[in-house]
C-alpha cells in the first residue's frame, strides 16, 4: 500500500532509503551547482585580471654623478720598520729602552757584557806592538846586510876583481835577500795583527747595541741578564718604527679589480677601533707580483696614510675603498632595471591560481625592432612592456651609467613585478 506512488525501482529499495534519498540528491545537486559557479567566477576573474595592465614597480632614469670604487682589505704597517738584534753571543748587561720609547739615531739601546771582548782587544794590541818591533829589527837587518854587500862591492872594485872571492860575494848578496824577506814578513805580521785588532774592536763596539734610525720602540724583547745566542740568525731584541705619523696601507686587491687601480688615486678606509669614522689615503704603488692564497689571486697595492694624531696603529686591519672613476652629470639607470626580464616575471605568475589561466599573461611584450641581443631595459606604456636598447658603462653597484639614446632622464624603468602599479 505504501509503495503505490513509487517507481518499480523505488519499490525494490529499502524503506529507510526511500524516505531520505530525495533530500540527499538535492543537496548534491546544489553543491555541484555552487562548484560550477565558482569555476565560472574564477575564469571570469582570471579573464578580468589578464585584461588589466600588469602591476610593475618602476624607477625613473636620472642624471647625476657616478663614483666607482674598488673595495679591498689590508693592514696598516710602518713606512720604515727595523728589527734590531745582536751579532754577538753573550749576556745582556743592561737594557736602556722599553716599549713606546722615542729613540734617536745612534742612541744606546742595550749593552752586552764585554769583559772578554775587552781582554781580547788588549791582547791584540800587544800582538800588534810585537809585530811592529819585529819590523824594526828586520829593517835593521836589511840595512846591515846591504852595508856589508856594498863593502864587498867596493873592495872588489879597487882590487880589480881579485877580492873578495865569488863565494864570499854571493854570500853577501844572499844575506841581503834574506834580510829583505824577513822585513816583508815582519810587515805582513803587523798587518795581520792590525786586522785582528780591528775585528776585536768592532766586536767590542757591537757589544753596545744602538738605534740605526730615529723612531719609536714597537717591541722590546731584551731583558737584563738574558743570554743572547747569535748563531745562523741574529735574535730580534727590538723592533723600531721610523715615524708613526706616516704609515702605509698594504691592501690585497682582487685580480678582477686590479686593472682599474692606478697610482695617485684617492681612497678612504675604516678601522674597527674607530667605528663610523673614515680616514683618507692615496695609492702610492701597485705591485706586479700576484699572491695566491687558497686559489684566490690578489695583488699588493700600497697606500700612503697620514696619521698626525696617532689614532692609527701598525697592525690594524682596515677595509678600504679606492675611487677608480668619478663621472659628473651622466645618465644613470638603476641596476635592478638591468636585471629585470619579462620571462622571469611570466614564469613567476604560472603558479597557484595563475596555473588555471596558463599561457595568458597580464602584459604584452614589445621587443626592439632590430632584434639585436644588446643589453636593454623595459618600460610600461598602455599595458605593454617596451624594450629599450642601451649601451651600459661603469657601475657603482646600484646605478649604471649609460650612453644617451632611447632612455631619457625621467623614463620610468621596470625594476620588478610589484604588488601595485608604480605611479612612475
Amino acid at each position: 500500500m505504501h509503495a503505490q506512488g513509487f517507481s518499480p525501482l523505488a519499490r525494490d529499495l529499502p524503506l529507510d532509503f526511500q524516505d531520505h534519498s530525495a533530500p540527499r540528491i538535492s543537496r548534491r545537486l546544489g553543491y555541484a551547482g555552487l562548484a560550477c559557479a565558482a569555476v565560472v567566477g574564477l575564469v571570469f576573474a582570471a579573464h578580468r585580471i589578464t585584461a588589466r595592465d600588469a602591476p610593475f614597480a618602476t624607477e625613473p632614469a636620472r642624471t647625476g654623478d657616478l663614483t666607482v670604487t674598488v673595495t679591498a682589505t689590508g693592514t696598516l704597517v710602518p713606512i720604515d720598520q727595523v728589527d734590531i738584534g745582536s751579532e754577538l753571543s753573550g749576556t745582556l748587561r743592561s737594557v736602556d729602552v722599553g716599549y713606546n720609547d722615542h729613540v734617536s739615531s745612534g742612541q744606546v739601546l742595550a749593552h752586552l757584557d764585554d769583559t772578554r771582548l775587552a781582554a781580547q782587544v788588549l791582547q791584540s794590541r800587544a800582538a800588534l806592538e810585537t809585530a811592529n818591533a819585529s819590523v824594526e829589527v828586520a829593517r835593521a837587518n836589511v840595512a846591515e846586510a846591504e852595508s856589508q854587500l856594498a863593502r864587498l862591492e867596493h873592495v872588489r872594485e879597487i882590487s880589480g876583481g881579485k877580492v873578495p872571492s865569488e863565494q864570499e860575494f854571493a854570500g853577501g848578496q844572499a844575506a841581503v835577500m834574506r834580510a829583505r824577506g824577513a822585513f816583508r814578513s815582519a810587515e805582513a805580521q803587523v798587518s795581520q795583527a792590525q786586522a785582528t785588532l780591528d775585528v776585536q774592536q768592532t766586536d767590542l763596539a757591537k757589544a753596545v747595541i744602538r738605534s740605526p734610525i730615529d723612531g719609536i720602540v714597537l717591541t722590546a724583547a731584551a731583558r737584563p741578564g738574558q743570554t743572547v745566542a747569535a748563531s745562523l740568525q741574529a735574535p730580534v731584541l727590538f723592533t723600531l718604527a721610523q715615524d708613526l705619523k706616516h704609515l702605509e696601507l698594504d691592501l690585497a686587491v682582487d685580480e678582477a679589480d686590479i686593472g682599474q687601480v692606478h697610482e695617485g688615486q684617492t681612497a678612504e678606509f675604516t678601522v674597527d677601533a674607530w667605528p663610523g669614522r673614515t680616514f683618507p689615503a692615496h695609492v702610492h704603488q701597485v705591485r706586479y707580483a700576484g699572491r695566491s692564497v687558497a686559489g684566490v689571486v690578489t695583488y699588493q697595492v700600497i697606500l700612503d696614510v697620514e696619521n698626525p694624531d696617532l689614532l692609527l696603529r701598525p697592525g690594524m686591519t682596515v677595509t678600504a675603498e679606492i675611487t677608480v672613476r668619478r663621472d659628473e652629470q651622466v645618465l644613470l639607470v638603476p641596476n635592478a632595471a638591468l636585471r629585470f626580464a619579462p620571462e622571469d616575471h611570466a614564469a613567476s605568475r604560472e603558479s597557484g591560481f595563475a596555473a588555471l589561466v596558463k599561457g595568458k599573461h597580464s602584459f604584452d611584450v614589445t621587443r626592439a625592432a632590430d632584434g639585436s641581443r644588446s643589453p636593454r631595459v623595459w618600460t610600461v606604456h598602455d599595458g605593454h612592456l617596451h624594450a629599450l636598447a642601451i649601451e651600459p658603462g661603469p657601475s657603482d653597484g646600484s646605478w649604471t651609467e649609460i650612453a644617451p639614446g632611447a632612455v631619457a632622464p625621467g623614463t620610468p624603468l621596470v625594476v620588478a613585478a610589484g604588488l601595485q602599479r608604480s605611479a612612475g
